[in-house]
């Protein structure tokens, strides 16, 4: 019984994986298309992996975990939402959604002190949440962006932010994100989303932003 389920199991497996093939205009070669992957075929594969591993109970159960995978795209954007979204509850980290991006808001005074890069023990812990998801979830780009508010010059300003996106970045790399998906840049005081005549919107202002985007090839 183990041996037909194994070699139903296989055949419908060769069957999506034929589905999403799609042909390289440069070498000719077919190769299986990421945005099948996270199609149908995703939830599909996953049932499969289960009935090999577990039999039919294991199908289903391995299909609806995958369920959010199998929407597509924005269904494995989705489900890292939800889990940010989990994991981050607790904490000062904002978490939007726009389309199929993430962007994660991490205000400076959960991040940083006053004039300094080095990551505070809040930050730390927050980010060893967002490693475990963006190590996970490989099919992503990720940019992290450092901000200030307009106080000081933009020769104290730029490197500032600067340094403080590449400790984020730092801190990620070391806890299992790729450095290849990832990349860093400071815009000093250029790009405020309050205003910093006030208190409050200059404390706006100071934030470290991590965009996660999905990196999908046809």
């Amino acid at each position: 019984m183990q041996i037909r389920t194994s070699l139903a199991a296989g055949a419908a497996l060769a069957a999506l994986v034929l589905s999403g093939c799609v042909t390289d205009p440069t070498t000719g070669q077919q190769r299986v298309s990421k945005t099948a992957m996270y199609g149908l075929g995703a939830a599909a594969t996953c049932g499969i992996v289960g009935a090999v591993t577990h039999g039919s109970k294991g199908a289903r159960n391995s299909a609806l975990a995958c369920g959010a995978i199998g929407a597509g795209v924005g269904g494995y954007m989705d489900y890292q939402e939800k889990l940010l979204r989990d994991k981050l509850a607790n904490s000062q980290v904002e978490v939007e959604r726009v389309g199929d991006q993430i962007k994660l808001v991490m205000p400076e005074n959960i991040t940083f002190a006053t004039g300094s890069a080095a990551l505070s023990p809040a930050a730390t812990s927050s980010l060893t949440s967002v490693a475990e998801v963006l190590a996970k979830y490989t099919d992503t780009t990720i940019t992290i962006a450092g901000h200030t508010d307009s106080t000081g010059s933009d020769a104290i300003n730029n490197p500032l932010s600067e340094n403080r996106a590449r400790s984020v970045a730092d801190f990620l790399y070391n806890r299992g994100v790729a450095s290849n998906r990832m990349r860093t840049t400071g815009y000093g005081s250029r790009q405020p989303i309050a205003s910093n005549n006030t208190v409050e919107g200059r404390a706006k202002n100071r934030r470290v932003e991590i965009l996660i985007n999905p990196q999908v090839t046809q």
